[in-house]
């Protein structure tokens, strides 16, 4: 049980580093965010699943291989597996001593007594050879060959876009991993790790197709090692209105949204694309992305001013969420009505303050009216304000990063105006 106990050792570590509470109340977004922590820091990708499993999350009846134990011990700052093993210390587990049981008096009592030794004798007889088999299998099965070492030199990666603005767009990916090891060859497109798409090898061109502008970080994976990335934008060419649809979103007319003074889809909009509000309101999402030069999430000014009237239905907490884009991050500021502000999250590069643990009261307004939202940063620390109140403050971990665009998602309908950034060097007008 040695191997087991080191690796019990190594996750209660990360879980002290990361101070995210115990690993046994984390939810699925938390793995998500260990896996983009894990491959920042060591540049290898170990799966939401993969950790999952690791911490017991899902059932799986195997040890972690030597490549995953060595990405971990890496992430604490150990050079490697045994170095980790070679600088923790373990307490060996022993199995208590069985307590030997007073004699009794009479015969009787003597030979129970004899009769129930000899029968937790045969149990730990057992228990000491399974302990053994399991020893066995751990080392045998977590003690592999190294892994050679992956010469990121002898990759490359580039992406270049159809177009220059708007949605669709494809990419067109060329790549060279012929110096691949193995066939384990990926291009990931997004920035989440899981829709990562096989490659060959032996070919160098991958295309794909864009149907959500964003900022990607994409990569190309060998042998669950990221050799390259290459930053990707895909702008939305002005102000984009679209409602959710797999595979496909369904994109509205500029001149169906673009009003005088403000952003809108309304009721009328919906019909107009036979979108009916009931029994479930279709999922509406505004874009802005562009390049917005130095402005950077550390310090700066947001704001805009938005309103949502759909209240029937299953819409009736009207919930609404800004979510300022970054390259490297994401602030995500939740709005709802204000009989609804027990269940909300709020993320700000690399905190998350829930309602069920934080007072987010503040973000609770009359959506049927135009209300205003506005985040002031300086130095990280972070302002947010709904019609000119404090709603909450906080002070983000994460690393300072560039601004690249907004997104508001909205349920049946919404509307936008008076939206802008402003840092040292002036406003920018999101129009």
């Amino acid at each position: 049980m040695t191997e087991a106990l080191y690796v019990k050792q190594c996750l209660l570590l990360i879980e002290e580093r990361l101070n995210w509470g115990p690993a046994k109340n984390w939810a699925n977004y938390d793995f998500e965010k260990l896996s983009s922590l894990i491959e920042d820091k060591t540049a290898v990708v170990l799966s939401v699943t993969t950790l999952k499993r690791i911490w017991g999350k899902v059932r799986y009846d195997h040890s972690p291989t030597l490549t995953t134990l060595n990405t971990l011990a890496r992430f604490l700052d150990y050079e490697d597996w045994r170095s980790f093993e070679k600088s923790v210390n373990i307490l060996p587990v022993s199995i208590p001593e069985i307590r030997e049981e007073e004699y009794e008096a009479t015969a009787d009592k003597k030979i129970a007594n004899g009769k129930r030794s000899l029968k937790i004798a045969v149990r730990v007889s057992f228990v000491s050879v399974l302990l053994l088999f399991v020893v066995s299998l751990l080392i045998f099965s977590s003690r592999k060959d190294p892994v050679k070492k992956i010469d990121n030199a002898k990759y490359k990666f580039s992406a270049n876009k159809v177009i220059s603005e708007g949605v669709p767009n494809s990419v067109v990916f060329t790549y060279d991993a012929s110096a691949s090891p193995t066939d384990s060859v990926y291009i990931v497109q997004t920035w989440d790790i899981r829709r990562k798409t096989r490659v060959s090898k032996n070919n160098n061109k991958h295309s794909a197709i864009y149907y959500y502008p964003g900022y990607f970080r994409t990569k190309l994976i060998v042998d669950n090692t990221i050799v390259s990335t290459h930053d990707l934008q895909i702008s939305s060419d002005g102000w984009l209105c679209l409602a959710e649809n797999d595979p496909v979103p369904l994109y509205f007319k500029k001149e169906d949204y673009q009003k005088k003074d403000r952003i809108e889809i309304d009721k009328s909009i919906l019909e107009k694309y036979n979108i009916s509000l009931n029994p479930n309101p279709p999922k509406i999402r505004f874009f802005n992305q562009r390049d917005l030069g130095d402005l950077m999430n550390d310090n700066f000014i947001f704001e805009t001013t938005l309103k949502n009237e759909f209240n029937d239905g299953i819409n009736s907490c009207q919930y609404v969420e800004v979510l300022i884009q970054c390259k490297d991050d994401i602030i995500i500021i939740p709005l709802a009505a204000k009989a609804c502000v027990g269940d909300m999250h709020l993320y700000a590069a690399g905190i998350e303050l829930k309602s069920k643990e934080s007072d987010l009261s503040g973000f609770g307004a009359d959506l049927n009216q135009w209300t205003t939202l506005k985040v002031e940063t300086k130095d990280k620390k972070m302002d947010f304000f709904v019609n000119n109140v404090l709603a909450t403050s906080l002070v983000f971990p994460d690393a300072p990063t560039g601004i690249v665009g907004l997104q508001y998602r909205f349920s049946g309908v919404g509307a936008v105006r008076n939206t802008w950034f402003e840092n040292k060097n002036g406003r920018i007008v999101m129009d």
